[in-house]
């Protein structure tokens, strides 16, 4: 079997660390992996095959004789690696938002466009965490009628945020129970026992950056150049996993029922939809795995053609890591 030398950019990171994690459990042929981070993670080491790696200093020198480069860095740094990576005959497949949105980058969830992957020009974008769910989620729908717009609120896990978002859930709800006074350095209100409705900068449309994401990204990969969305994304406190709900309207009504049996048998969802059991989607039973969960489907009381959703996913996995690491498996087949 051809193996890779393979690089993970940000590999001291939550989304990096899950990527290392994830390659050795899907068994990715690397022959060699490179873990990349700044000057101040150098010299760590990360486990990988029972081995400890050598974490190395991401400098545009690093990408010799690397063929795949997994990007878990910040937008900055994979603006500036970039140049670098093609330039010494690498493939970046990265998590930043920095790329997504270039005609010549392809935006790509395996589950439904992977024809993309081939259009690449050395740089592949991995979606939003927010985005993959939920069109994972719709995908089936898309494919009995095309969807015309969608009105989505997310519900999103403080492991968002990166590593220190989880952490500094559980420190709030220790220093809460213990009567201290709480610490806020990821987020700018408390988390613990509250909701926080932005997540992102504010634009001039009044949407966050984070919102946009929904609909800039679905057009691109659903291939739906007029889609609308109007989106809401909120902070909660939940540990991991975020839970979606969604609003969407077809060009030609869908009954519940065969939206039903396309989610049962869409690559990547599982139906979880029996409420007189309390059964549906839930944060807690998607975490560490990358499956979508798929429930309450019912029909849109305020259009004929509309249908509302609830799904949950792990974004750290498939949201993230999982996902990058999938449009890898479609550049080596």
């Amino acid at each position: 079997m051809k193996t890779y030398t393979v690089a993970v950019l940000g590999a001291t990171g939550a989304v990096g660390r899950e990527m290392i994690s994830i390659l050795e459990e899907r068994n990715f042929p690397v022959g060699k992996l490179v873990p990349l981070a700044s000057a101040r993670s150098a010299g760590s080491t990360i486990p990988f095959r029972g081995e400890d790696v050598t974490v190395i200093e991401a400098t545009p020198d690093s990408f010799k004789g690397v063929d795949i480069v997994l990007g878990a860095s910040p937008n900055k740094l994979a603006k500036e690696m970039a140049p670098h990576i093609v330039a010494a005959g690498a493939v970046f497949v990265d998590n930043s938002s920095a790329f997504r949105l270039y005609d010549d980058v392809p935006l790509v969830i395996p589950e439904i466009n992977p024809e993309d992957v081939k259009k690449h020009k050395g740089i592949i974008s991995n979606p939003n965490c927010s985005t993959i769910v939920s069109l994972v989620a719709v995908n089936a729908i898309n494919k009995l009628s095309p969807i015309k717009a969608m009105t989505v609120s997310t519900y999103q896990a403080v492991s968002g945020a990166g590593a220190g978002g989880p952490v500094e859930l559980k420190s709030q709800v220790e220093a809460i129970a213990e009567g201290k006074e709480i610490e806020k350095k990821i987020f700018p209100y408390q988390i613990a026992y509250n909701l926080i409705p932005q997540i992102g900068d504010f634009t001039e449309n009044g949407y966050t950056t984070e919102e946009m994401k929904m609909q800039n990204e679905g057009r691109k990969i659903l291939h739906l150049p007029e889609l609308l969305v109007g989106c809401t994304c909120v902070r909660v406190p939940v540990f991991r996993s975020h839970s979606i709900s969604i609003t969407l309207a077809t060009e030609t009504p869908i009954s519940v029922e065969d939206a039903k049996a396309a989610i049962a048998n869409a690559e990547g969802c599982r139906l979880v939809d029996d409420p007189a059991n309390k059964s549906y989607p839930m944060p807690l039973d998607t975490s560490d795995q990358d499956i979508v969960f798929v429930g309450r489907i019912r029909k849109d009381l305020t259009n004929p053609n509309g249908l509302t959703l609830w799904c949950c996913g792990d974004q750290v996995r498939k949201g993230a890591a999982t996902n990058t690491i999938q449009i890898a498996e479609l550049l080596i087949k």
